[in-house]
């Protein structure tokens, strides 16, 4: 199989090149390469990723079908920036998702998935101490989708699966604009120790009220923003 490389991403010759662009540019957007407000340049991103400038038209039209990008008129292509409500409307599937698995995951974790959660845990407090936030979001993330994952509910673990690039935007933008870490912490370790006592209701409510905190900081946010 011929193999080739865009940037980070390798080429396979099963997949059209749209598709490679399309993923390549999603990912970049989702990292915080490629920044809220930041114009997507054809020809300067057809060059730096060694294709023509279809391939890029493609991915961009795309891009904008999933709220990725915005199009202005007669000034061209602009990576969407998340707003206020964006977060609060993730906040509030998120509060329904994280306490009903939580819940789920107290009765259902194993010693095993317990043990590694404790290590992403560990690794997420490490990361802070050391101010990386990059590794923060990863951990994060990480550590959110254990607890799915522990439930062993399939239906439940595609649906969070559908709504990972909605709450991976929402991560890198509280990331950014918020430092409220220690809180974090506190709050993780509460869902941490419910889930190890295979206690379901305070699983549930540490779950909820985590998710609960950082959207009465968004709604603040969003107030001095007069969003």
């Amino acid at each position: 199989m011929n193999n080739s490389k865009l940037g980070t991403l390798e080429i396979r010759n099963y997949k059209p090149l749209g598709e490679v662009v399309f993923e390549y540019l999603r990912e970049s957007i989702l990292n915080g390469t490629l920044k809220p407000g930041e114009r997507l340049m054809e020809i300067a991103l057809a060059e730096q990723l060694g294709v023509s400038r279809t391939p890029v038209r493609e991915a961009i039209r795309k891009l904008e079908k999933e709220s990725f990008v915005e199009m202005i008129p007669r000034k061209g292509a602009y990576v969407a920036d998340l707003t206020a409500k964006d977060i609060i409307d993730v906040l509030e599937i998120r509060i329904l998702l994280e306490g009903f698995a939580s819940s789920l995951a107290a009765q259902r974790m194993s010693e095993e998935e317990l043990m590694s959660l404790r290590e992403t845990l560990e690794a997420f407090n490490d990361a802070v101490s050391r101010h990386d936030r990059q590794a923060m979001i990863d951990l994060d993330n990480m550590f959110h989708d254990k607890i799915f994952d522990a439930t062993k509910n399939n239906k439940l673990i595609e649906i969070v699966k559908d709504l990972h690039d909605q709450f991976q935007r929402f991560r890198l933008t509280y990331f950014t604009e918020f430092d409220n870490y220690p809180e974090i912490q506190k709050w993780h370790q509460k869902i941490y120790d419910a889930i190890r006592s295979s206690d379901v209701n305070a699983a549930k409510e540490a779950a909820e009220q985590h998710v609960q905190l950082i959207m009465d900081l968004v709604m603040n946010w969003k107030e001095k923003r007069n969003e």
